[in-house]
């Protein structure tokens, strides 16, 4: 079982200095248990990072969140990763690549797991938040974040390419002696350099937008909108307006509505008409 972890170079919202980012961070955990489940921790078989770029300094502490060994391909500022990447992949052949879904403080695309996996013939498994071994052999159970806490389990028959969910377990710990005995391996990529899609951006001033009025009827006349905007419609419209009430009366009339709504429950001591 060989696991392939992709790296990316992050920067720092805030201080905009080079960081991991926290999806990879994330996929490493997923990849070193996935090696714990198959015995695959030491020696050429232990899970490694893969980054293209012209700098390998920026995913350095990859070493520290589980990785054993990183594979850099050396390419110029500004070229294409795919290309280099799906030629190494292939020759390495990796039975799992994991990748966060998008990176952190640069282009944030989100499209490089998919062209590896077309360039590749390859599935992709969207947002897992889990690997493990499947029942039968070789095969592997993903467990997919639907959104609000909801999973997908799906099972597949390898390779297979999967991007990692935010929702999935939280990184393993930075440990400084790891990263020292880690490795970085430098690799002369022999695909065609190939300059990266330009990707048209306009810059325009800001304009404030007008607000979304919620409840307003679909379709409805001004007048019923204006009732929406002004909160004269649905639960405010039935309740009474109090000026200057006395603090026994107010209170009297917060817990109605408060009953009417249904936050607190009827008054069962009051007989039903």
């Amino acid at each position: 079982m060989k696991i392939a972890v992709l790296l990316s170079a992050g920067r720092h919202p805030v201080s905009g200095a080079a960081v991991l980012p926290r999806l990879e961070a994330q996929a490493i955990r997923i990849a070193v248990r996935l090696g714990e489940a198959f015995g695959v921790l030491d020696g050429g078989s232990a899970p490694f990072g893969l980054h293209a770029g012209p700098d390998a300094a920026t995913v350095a502490d990859a070493l520290g969140q589980g990785l054993a060994r990183i594979e850099h391909l050396v390419l110029p500022e500004g070229v294409d990763p795919v290309p280099a990447l799906a030629e190494h992949l292939a020759a390495t052949a990796p039975d799992v690549i994991l990748a966060g879904r998008r990176g952190q403080g640069g282009g944030e695309s989100g499209i490089v797991p998919y062209a590896l996996a077309a360039a590749l013939d390859r599935p992709l498994i969207a947002d897992v938040v889990s690997v493990a071994p499947g029942d039968e052999a070789g095969t592997l159970r993903l467990d997919q974040s639907l959104g609000r806490g909801a999973l997908r389990r799906v099972v597949v028959r390898g390779p297979v390419v999967a991007t990692v969910h935010p929702d999935a377990p939280a990184s393993l710990a930075y440990a400084f002696g790891r990263a020292r005995r880690g490795t970085i391996v430098s690799l002369e990529p022999t695909a065609e350099p190939v300059a990266g899609p330009a990707i048209p951006v306009e810059e325009r001033p800001y304009r404030r937008r007008p607000k979304i009025v919620k409840g307003a009827p679909a379709g409805g006349s001004a007048a019923e909108r204006l009732k929406a905007a002004t909160g004269e419609s649905g639960a405010a419209a039935s309740g009474r307006l109090l000026v200057d009430p006395a603090p026994e009366e107010a209170a009297r009339e917060i817990l109605a509505y408060l009953r009417r709504v249904g936050v607190v429950a009827p008054d069962s001591t009051r007989p039903n008409s």
